[in-house]
């Protein structure tokens, strides 16, 4: 990890912590929770892969198994930190619900099920095929999202409410994209191959949209909620429908960042 990343990954931890202490007098009923949670830990790797490893442990392999597991790959791909403060900023920024950076850490299960992913990707990457795997189930048992090892995703992800997510293993998400609830990235039968949508950056993708076939949704597109999709989509437009058809541009620069799901942006 670069000094600036680290910089800038020991900054976002450090507010975390002070958000926590700033509001103590909210937290007296979970004081032990976030004891061992936040202040038993002395940085942001650490917590990260003791918040993980605390949700997807179970009879196979116990918490403390998991958290060693998941730094011992954090220390060798410093990647996964970088990316996970990435995600972090991005449902803080996305989300009006989100008041505080401590909130997807420790209570969003798209934010945790896509770090459970990051760490099953470096995995996965490295031959550990049966841990990679292992963790893509417990994912799916635990916050149904499943997302194949195999799939390639950027940073500064966004996944709201995140049920239902299903990704497949030769799909490939870019950079600062936001998908809702109940996304299917699918292929078309039962081929193998490359056979999954390739996500361009800035996209938005609403809720219960299906993205099927080995095609390209282009940047800063928008994916209208409950859609299928299966012909590529240029850069800069929305399509909306079953099957999906082109309806306008996207409405703004960056749908993925405003999260404008309305068809016309002057109707906001």
């Amino acid at each position: 990890m670069t000094k600036d990343i680290n910089d800038q990954v020991k900054k976002l931890w450090n507010k975390i912590v002070e958000e926590i202490n700033l509001n103590k007098s909210d937290t007296e009923m979970a004081k032990d929770f976030l004891q061992k949670i936040i202040h038993d830990k002395s940085s942001f790797q650490e917590a990260l892969a003791s918040r993980v490893a605390s949700k997807i442990c179970n009879q196979d392999f116990n918490q403390k198994q998991l958290e060693l597991i998941f730094n011992n790959q954090i220390s060798k791909f410093p990647s996964i930190c970088d990316s996970a403060a990435k995600d972090l900023l991005a449902f803080y920024a996305r989300d009006p619900a989100c008041n505080y950076f401590y909130q997807p850490f420790l209570y969003y299960k798209g934010f945790i099920a896509l770090q459970t992913y990051r760490i099953s990707r470096v995995l996965f990457k490295t031959n550990n095929t049966h841990m990679a795997l292992y963790l893509q189930m417990r994912a799916s048992e635990a916050f149904g999202v499943d997302i194949h090892p195999g799939a390639s995703i950027g940073s500064g992800i966004m996944l709201d409410h995140a049920h239902n997510i299903v990704i497949g293993e030769t799909a490939v998400i870019g950079n600062q994209v936001s998908m809702l609830h109940a996304v299917t990235l699918g292929g078309t039968g039962k081929s193998k191959g490359d056979r999954h949508p390739k996500i361009g950056n800035g996209v938005l993708i609403g809720a219960g949209a299906k993205i099927l076939g080995n095609i390209t949704v282009g940047n800063c597109s928008r994916i209208a909620a409950g859609s299928v999709v299966l012909k590529s989509v240029p850069s800069c437009k929305t399509v909306a429908g079953v099957p999906a058809r082109e309806v306008g541009d996207a409405g703004c620069p960056e749908p993925a960042k405003t999260m404008n799901q309305l068809l016309k942006a002057e109707k906001v």
